[in-house]
């Protein structure tokens, strides 16, 4: 989900070829990062499965720390916790500080998700996160190159994210199959979204003429936005589409 990081504008004094260029390498900069940082989240998670069982199909000590213990919470609520630290502190943090976040947080991602291998089937995984690339590439291309201001769309999908989140939380005491499905579906529409909203408005901030550094920062947020629309629109996928291992 995008967020409005702004700071302090720097007037842009380059021709409009060199803002062009600029921006092809600010966006690639961008795409860099995500892809990053969802290859580190993908490792981490498929090492992490596979030590967290036995050779017998039973959980390892290991695995029964992470997915029954109260060291559960710690990996489920440690990359909000990150995400939050990022947020709120970009004017602080050094740039270095911003980019060494990002990657401890893609890699406690990681750990996190490291359960879908234990759920779904490895080939499952693999397919739905071809559909979820794909998507994700085809949408993000929409968002970098349409000329409609996609402003209202983000707003409205970030009402449709604050209701999923309670949705999600509701469900957690209801365990309704029916409210699970309706909440991955309209998480589809809603990340899908989303993905284009905030690919433009990482071209938006690009155009508004920040300084070297404050733009540099601006990529790696710009990634997290992405990181975490295309990892959620996988994890609602994989709910729809995903083979269970039972």
């Amino acid at each position: 989900m995008a967020q409005d990081y702004r700071a302090p504008a720097s007037v842009g004094t380059g021709t409009a070829a060199d803002i062009d260029r600029g921006l092809r390498a600010h966006m690639l900069h961008v795409y860099n990062y995500m892809a990053s940082g969802v290859l580190l989240t993908g490792i981490v998670a498929l090492v992490v499965s596979s030590m967290a069982v036995t050779d017998a199909g039973q959980l390892s000590a290991f695995g029964q720390a992470i997915y029954l213990s109260p060291l559960k919470w710690v990996v489920i609520l440690s990359p909000l916790a990150l995400v939050m630290v990022m947020s709120f502190g970009l004017n602080k943090l050094s740039l270095f500080a911003l980019q060494a976040s990002y990657w401890v947080y893609a890699g406690l991602m990681g750990l996190s998700l490291s359960s879908i291998f234990l759920m779904y089937t490895g080939e499952s995984i693999a397919k739905v996160f071809f559909i979820t690339a794909g998507m994700f590439g085809a949408l993000s291309l929409y968002g970098y190159t349409t000329k409609r201001d996609l402003g209202p769309v983000g707003k409205f999908m970030f009402m449709g994210l604050i209701g999923i989140i309670i949705a999600s939380v509701v469900n957690i005491f209801m365990a309704s199959t029916m409210m699970s499905f309706v909440i991955s579906v309209i998480g589809v529409l809603v990340f899908a979204g989303l993905t284009a909203y905030d690919t433009q408005k990482i071209k938006e901030l690009y155009y508004a003429g920040y300084g070297k550094e404050q733009t540099a920062k601006l990529s790696v947020m710009g990634a997290l936005s992405l990181y975490l629309d295309f990892i959620n629109l996988f994890m609602m996928l994989l709910r729809l589409f995903g083979s269970s291992r039972d």
